[in-house]
């Protein structure tokens, strides 16, 4: 049911993304939503930069792990939108947590509440203000005006 996806698939797990993140638009702030919201070529360098992805059934949904330094980042996680709430992205997430000894961080837009949600029914928890910057900066590489919009949530 959940598999590691392939450098090859980057076709398929792109496909995946700019379907569901959808869910973002006119979320977000104006300024950080794009067309495609993911290009291929962000994509690419995502996988060289050693996102590792994994895909829930015929790429109902995708979920990428990446080790930076001490932690693993949960990273890119989407699930199509007819298939959201089912258990596909909480089936990706565990199976994510059962694969690092690492602390693991996600973050995500502070809008995206449903996303927030998501998290924190699985265990993780929102960082305040000054920790997120701190977290963000070691461990990300994401703009100021990003990191001013999103939030940070750590397991345990």
């Amino acid at each position: 049911m959940i598999a590691p996806c392939s450098a090859a698939e980057a076709p398929r797990i792109y496909e995946v993304i700019n379907e569901a993140a959808q869910a973002y638009r006119g979320v977000i702030p104006e300024d950080q939503w794009h067309e495609p919201y993911m290009p291929m070529e962000e994509l690419q360098a995502e996988l060289r930069a050693g996102v590792r992805f994994w895909v829930h059934g015929d790429f109902h949904g995708v979920m990428g792990l990446q080790d930076v330094k001490d932690v693993a980042l949960i990273r890119h996680a989407y699930t199509r939108t007819p298939l959201q709430g089912k258990g596909v992205g909480g089936a990706l997430l565990e199976h994510l947590k059962r694969s690092t000894e690492r602390q693991l961080l996600v973050g995500t837009w502070q809008a995206a509440d449903w996303a927030v949600r998501f998290y924190q029914a699985r265990g993780f928890r929102l960082v305040g203000a000054e920790e997120k910057r701190r977290l963000l900066k070691k461990y990300w590489t994401v703009s100021e005006r990003q990191a001013e919009v999103s939030v940070v949530l750590v397991l345990g």
